[in-house]
């Protein structure tokens, strides 16, 4: 997939002198007047004025060469910003994904939710957050399998390769998925494992030694075993042994397969893949690719004492990007070419709608909070706290669960969030996305 921000980041030196107050020529106190003290006054006026017109010269250098996105990046540069990965493409700050990994993505809210009681090897029943925790640690593989970055196409040996863990020192547990993969799973997943001698792989060795201490094992392949004894295909490895007991490498081929290929990889929570809450997002398969289409600025940040707001382009993907507000409606109001002058973007703290799909589609009481996909449907851009007063609003990422395949239970609403994300102030860029229509 193409990466759309490679463009290198922008700098511009300013040159900077302390202001020194010239002496003042009219004063009454006596002056030195050797000539040493004469010559040492001039070569030091001399070389700070040098000094001086050298800064100025360095500076519009540097100002000259600037190229209009340089300029453009020097000209919209917020502070606000600073405290998320941010870079500028054609003057539009968008994230950073080079700087972006889901370790550093932290919940600025508490949240949870219960998820419905359906048997499925790995499911959790609940997901519950805390502010400050990482998304590592509650988002699965399985949230993302409809998004662009393509993680399931992974390995774990991928993984470590970018991100410098060594698999040589992690156990088995470090990967989640072991826990409920069956022999049969594993021999599905990694090509070549049936025909390995038992012997010579001790998590399975000793799994079938605890379960069936009378099976004659001998040299007996895997393929073999499971084909002799098929009563041994659905035992699960985590019931039964203690998998911090044996390394990562003890089962060969197992961080070489893609982690799409073993049995519900989706439950996988991200934190458990070694190494992957480290990996940057420009190293994920395909990246959330930003839609340059539609631009707006940043107008007006308008507080909750407006209301009836009807030319909205916040929503949802299953209520539709126009969906008005009546009440409370803290928004931001657009500028731009034609129609989108005057635009409402509705905040989330002030308005959820309708969202998901499927049985996960009855999570969070089926709402989200408004907002747009300017970055594809791995997350939504929810506009958070406006800040009347300064000009200035913050946003925030919401992320739903998915939980695509067999049973294929859909997507929740854009629930669990929320995340910090860009921060703007007036006269900013925005993007937009698509689909934008404007409300006459």
């Amino acid at each position: 997939m193409e990466k759309a921000y490679n463009d290198p980041n922008c700098s511009s030196l300013v040159a900077t002198a302390d202001p020194i107050a010239e002496p003042d020529i009219n004063t009454t106190t006596k002056q030195p007047t050797t000539s040493y003290t004469r010559s040492h006054g001039k070569r030091y006026r001399y070389l700070l004025t040098l000094g001086f017109v050298a800064a100025i010269a360095l500076h519009a250098l540097k100002a000259g060469a600037a190229t209009p996105e340089e300029a453009i990046v020097v000209a919209n540069a917020n502070p606000s910003n600073s405290s998320f990965p941010t870079r500028y493409y054609s003057g539009v700050p968008v994230p950073d994904w080079n700087e972006i990994t889901f370790k550093n993505m932290v919940f600025s809210e508490a949240g949870g939710t219960e998820l419905p009681n359906i048997k499925s090897r790995g499911m959790k029943a609940i997901r519950i957050w805390q502010a400050g925790q990482s998304v590592a640690d509650v988002m699965e593989l399985g949230d993302f399998e409809a998004s662009e970055f393509g993680i399931e196409e992974l390995s774990v040996r991928n993984i470590a390769s970018m991100t410098g863990v060594n698999l040589k020192t992690l156990k088995l547990d470090s990967l989640e998925l072991t826990k409920w993969q069956t022999i049969a799973d594993l021999t599905e997943a990694i090509p070549g494992l049936g025909k390995l001698r038992v012997a010579d792989v001790p998590p399975i060795r000793d799994l079938v030694a605890k379960l069936a201490r009378s099976y004659a094992l001998d040299n007996q392949t895997i393929a073999n075993l499971l084909e002799t004894y098929p009563i041994l295909r659905n035992v699960e490895l985590g019931k039964y042994i203690n998998l911090g007991n044996y390394k990562l490498t003890d089962i060969p081929g197992l961080t070489d397969a893609a982690l799409q290929k073993f049995a519900n990889w989706q439950n996988n929570i991200i934190g458990k893949v070694p190494g992957l809450a480290l990996l940057p997002f420009s190293k994920f398969p395909g990246i959330p690719a930003a839609d340059l289409t539609a631009v707006g600025k940043v107008d007006l940040p308008l507080g909750t004492l407006e209301s009836d707001r009807h030319r909205s382009i916040s929503g949802s993907d299953r209520e539709g990007f126009n969906v008005s507000c009546d009440s409370k409606c803290t928004h931001i109001e657009l500028a731009g070419s034609g129609e989108l002058t005057g635009a409402q973007w509705i905040s989330g703290k002030s308005q959820k709608v309708r969202g998901g799909f499927g049985v996960l589609g009855n999570l969070f009481n089926h709402k989200e909070p408004t907002g747009r996909h300017p970055f594809g449907k791995s997350f939504k851009q929810v506009i958070w706290n406006v800040n009347e007063a300064n000009g200035s609003i913050t946003t925030t990422m919401f992320f739903r669960i998915c939980k695509r395949g067999i049973p294929d239970l859909g997507c929740s609403p854009y629930g669990i969030g929320p995340v910090q994300f860009l921060n703007y102030k007036e006269m900013d860029a925005i993007l937009l996305g698509r689909p934008l229509s404007v409300p006459r």
